[in-house]
Parts: C-alpha cells; sequence; structure tokens
C-alpha cells in the first residue's frame, strides 16, 4: 500500500507516520509513504498557494495551480498507465469516515491524500482530481494533516502484515458493527476487582458467548444508533 499526501506542511506527516505500527510497517516495505510540499509547485515567487475568494468572504483560498501541478507530478505514474489514483480530499463537507470505508480503501494499491488548509480549496481543481471527499467528524480543525493520519492509520491497519496479530483487525469494534467487549490481562485480580471467571475457564464456546453478549450490551448503553445498523446485517 502506497499513500502519497499532498500537504503544507509534510513533516507532520512524516512525524507520525514513521513511529509506533506503521513506522515499523514502512521500515519492512508494507506499506510505502511519500509526501509532497504543495509550496514547491506554485508559480509565485514568494511560495505562495493562496488568494482572495471570489465573491468576497472571510479568509483565503488554496489555488488549483499548485495543488494541480503537485498531484499531477505525484500521480504521473499511473496517470500515464491510464489508472486514475484514489484520491481522499479531507473536508467537514465528505461523508463522515468508517470502518466500512477503511476496509474498502484498504484495497486500494496506492491513495493520494490531499489536505486542504485556509478556507479551502478551489472548488475546479477538487472536481477535476478527487475522487473521494471524507470528513473524520462534525467539526473543523485548522488543516487536512491531522485529519489525513487518522484515515492512514485506520486503513493501513486493513493492510496484511502490519499488524503483528493478523486476527487482531477483525476483532476489533466496529468490524462486526458492534463496540468491541471489554478485555482484561494479568494479573487475575487488581484493586480488589477480578476477571470475569468466564475468560479463566479456558471453555472457548462460552467465552466466545459471553463477549458477544457484552459487545451488545456495550453497544445498546453507549451507541444504540449501531444496533439498527447491525440488525438489518
Amino acid at each position: 500500500m502506497k499513500f502519497t499526501v499532498l500537504t503544507l506542511f509534510p513533516e507532520l506527516i512524516e512525524g507520525a507516520m514513521n513511529t509506533s505500527i506503521c513506522g515499523r510497517a514502512i521500515s519492512k516495505g508494507v506499506l510505502e509513504l511519500k509526501t509532497c510540499d504543495i509550496r514547491d509547485y506554485t508559480e509565485n515567487k514568494n511560495r505562495r498557494v493562496d488568494d482572495y475568494p471570489y465573491g468576497g468572504g472571510a479568509g483565503m483560498l488554496m489555488q488549483a495551480q499548485p495543488v494541480y501541478d503537485a498531484y499531477a507530478a505525484m500521480a504521473a505514474e499511473s496517470l500515464a498507465s491510464g489508472k486514475k489514483p484514489r484520491t481522499v480530499f479531507l473536508t467537514p463537507a465528505g461523508k463522515v469516515f468508517d470502518q466500512a470505508k477503511a476496509e474498502e480503501l484498504a484495497k486500494e494499491d496506492e491513495i493520494i491524500f490531499l489536505c486542504g488548509h485556509y478556507e479551502g480549496i478551489d472548488e475546479r481543481v477538487i472536481e477535476e482530481i478527487v475522487t473521494d471527499e471524507i470528513s473524520i467528524g462534525d467539526y473543523v480543525l485548522t488543516g487536512g494533516e491531522l485529519a489525513s493520519l487518522v484515515v492512514m492509520d485506520a486503513v493501513a491497519r486493513m493492510v496484511p502484515g502490519v499488524l503483528g496479530n493478523e486476527t487482531s483487525a477483525g476483532t476489533e469494534s466496529f468490524t462486526d458493527g458492534l463496540l468491541e467487549y471489554p478485555q482484561y490481562t494479568r494479573p487475575d485480580e487488581w484493586h480488589g476487582k477480578k476477571v470475569p471467571e468466564v475468560l479463566l475457564s479456558g471453555h472457548h464456546a462460552n467465552i466466545e458467548k459471553w463477549r458477544k453478549e457484552q459487545s451488545l450490551q456495550r453497544t445498546r448503553e453507549r451507541r444504540p444508533d449501531l444496533l439498527e445498523k447491525f440488525s438489518d446485517q
């Protein structure tokens, strides 16, 4: 899986992605990360990439030219082969990101992420290059970098070879439409609280039944909206 990030702050992306699980996956060659500083493609001698919006209004907009040229340079190989790469624009106006979307994107060989700033990006270049507009929630950030990191992390965990335990991704919250059951480790008693006896029994069928019941209960208490989707499956 190759991630390419079009950004004004490549160091922010690189610092986060080259640590922990994703960092190890990059070192092993399971993931590939490339960042592109959009400022490197501006035609403005002062490296400006923004200008005032037509029609007035507060703030500035990122211009189409530097964004498009950065994209064209990064996607050149794919475009030459006749394939338009999956290109994700992080925006509050996008469809809210979820586990199903992470699993869908994880099937791609390459994803380009476009990180906006200021009041946004000229709509014309979005129409030209973007295949997916994604939001990570109903709030506004100062830029798309943090949102892109969230999406990349979630997608990366679905890529074979990224997680040490390949069964982990299949048993976590949202994978089956429910929240994950509570989990425990040693010691079996801590601060007067004991691990549920069923988990110490070694009876796998009973353990599986208990975990399913706990997932349903936790979902019912914390995210009842998910139960409607689960019942439709």
